[in-house]
């Protein structure tokens, strides 16, 4: 029996295996592939309430992609004997600076029903981003900044920021909070905000 051949293949596995160790030890590992944001939604009772939106955009402030907005924000709350508005122009408040940020009033009802949902049920809300923009091509390597903006009542919001870097390792983004507006009443609407590049 010819054993020359199988002490090749081991050979090779073992070389491969430790080339793979050394890229490793040497700080060379896979780059990330999406980033996933998480956080705990505690739905809140009476208007003015409930509304957040998900999105990324790059150095220059543009949005890359939005993840995900609330319906109210985009479609309003259509009721008897009413025309159907979007939420944001009679409730200036709603997300304000998602609404500035993607140019709202110049975006198509389609436009927008592309990355809307319905406000969900209390409980652990995880959003996904590709990497992609929105017309899902991917983006070039570089700096871009996640942004969560949420109304909590009225006019008392809170907003999550973080540098992505694409094209680094799997890594935790850290976030920075901000609050406006005074009223405390439904501060617990967004916890545990986290976000990872995976």
């Amino acid at each position: 029996m010819n054993t020359k051949p199988i002490i090749t293949i081991l050979m090779l596995m073992l070389l491969t295996s430790a080339t793979s160790r050394a890229a490793r030890s040497n700080g060379i590992a896979a780059k990330a592939k999406t980033l996933e944001v998480t956080f705990n939604y505690n739905r809140q009772n009476g208007p003015g309430s409930n509304q957040y939106a998900v999105w990324i955009e790059d150095e220059q402030g543009r949005v890359v992609k939005t993840l995900f907005v609330t319906s109210f924000t985009t479609k309003g709350r259509p009721r008897p004997g009413e025309a159907i508005r979007r939420g944001y122009t009679f409730r200036p408040t709603c997300v304000p600076s998602w609404v500035k940020a993607v140019k709202a009033e110049e975006r198509t009802d389609a436009e927008l029903d592309a990355y809307t949902g319905a406000t969900p049920q209390s409980g652990t809300q995880t959003f996904t981003w590709d990497l992609t923009d929105q017309a899902g091509k991917r983006v070039k390597k570089g700096n871009y900044t996640l942004r969560i903006e949420a109304t909590l009542i009225n006019d008392r919001i809170v907003t999550y920021t973080g540098l992505v870097r694409v094209g680094s390792k799997p890594s935790d983004v850290p976030l920075t909070q901000s609050l406006a507006g005074n009223d405390t009443s439904h501060d617990t609407m967004i916890t545990d905000v986290k976000a990872s590049l995976k």
